[in-house]
């Protein structure tokens, strides 16, 4: 795959300013030659993403940017869009609010090059970006928690379906359109990325994760927002729960569960994370607190989630 070339696919949805700054990276990206386009999938916009755009592109000289629109369908389907309408040998999956490091595009490629059979992806690495100001709760949901868990990974290792992050993600073309694409029942966020994953990696994928090819993700993320999120992706999980790859995963999260000392973690999360209220301002402080305080204070918000939504759905 000496001379592969690639595509790149970026969602968006009313995030005009931050799209611009993550346009403006790639189009400084170390090897330009090698992309082909950017594809801009807009999921229905209000806020003028056609203007930004297009401002973008009238400076992009050596890439060209190609604006595709949607009605708002969700991300899943944008991500079809881009697929469908891809050029490149490789198609690398960004976010409108992941800023791509200089080097991230000549990683995905170098790599794609080194494991040039069609069934091996390379996942990037994402860090909050130094704009962000990221606080101790952020390090841990980005690092340890949900959002992302690349402390459990380790370099040019394979991962599972559960870490196909499809924000900063490559895959040669022909095996995606071959093997599998987004299911377009997930309509909001969450589980779209992982129900791919589990697909395609029945289909023989291979995810290989690259730590230099670093993404930085420009977001504040308080516990609160990371609340709200996690009932974004509880409500996901109810299509989730519909697929195999949901009823799998079911089945080895209970095996978790039973494993010594699980059903008493659940018990302490559910009885005791009150006790600790005092420490709740502290949450979205400088003051670094222990992993298992962030844990056990977010773990206990996604059971309260999980069990209002059980009651509400009667299941």
């Amino acid at each position: 795959m000496s001379e592969a070339r690639l595509s790149v696919v970026i969602p968006t949805y009313n995030r005009k300013e931050i799209l611009r700054r993550t346009l403006r990276a790639y189009r400084s990206q170390s090897p330009q030659r090698e992309i082909v386009e950017i594809l801009v999938v807009d999921d229905g916009s209000t806020d003028g993403t056609d203007s930004t755009v297009a401002e973008c592109s009238e400076g992009s000289v050596v890439i060209p940017i190609r604006y595709l629109r949607q009605e708002k369908k969700g991300l899943a389907a944008a991500r079809n869009f881009g697929i469908r309408e891809a050029r490149g040998d490789l198609v690398l999956f960004g976010d409108d609010d992941i800023i791509p490091g200089p080097d991230l595009v000549a990683e995905h490629l170098a790599w794609h090059k080194k494991y040039p059979d069609p069934s091996v992806s390379v996942l990037g690495h994402v860090t909050w970006s130094p704009g962000a100001h990221p606080t101790p709760f952020m390090e841990w949901l980005g690092m340890d928690g949900v959002l992302f868990g690349f402390r459990r990974l380790a370099p040019e290792k394979e991962a599972d379906f559960r870490f196909f992050y499809f924000c900063n993600t490559s895959v040669k073309i022909e095996f995606l359109r071959k093997n599998g694409t987004f299911d377009e029942d997930f309509r909001a966020y969450g589980f779209e990325d992982i129900e791919l994953g589990y697909r395609l990696q029945k289909k023989g994928a291979r995810v290989l994760y690259n730590p230099k090819a670093v993404g930085y993700h420009y977001k504040q993320m308080s516990f609160a927002d990371a609340c709200r999120r996690a009932e974004q992706v509880a409500l996901a999980r109810r299509v989730f729960e519909t697929k195999e790859a949901g009823v799998y995963l079911a089945d080895l999260e209970r095996k978790e569960r039973s494993k010594p000392g699980g059903e008493v973690r659940k018990f302490l999360v559910r009885w005791f994370v009150p006790v600790l209220t005092p420490l709740r301002p502290l949450l979205d402080s400088r003051i670094r607190l222990p992993k298992r305080v962030y844990a056990a204070f977010y773990n206990y918000q996604a059971f309260r989630i999980e069990r209002r939504l059980s009651r509400t759905s009667g299941t």
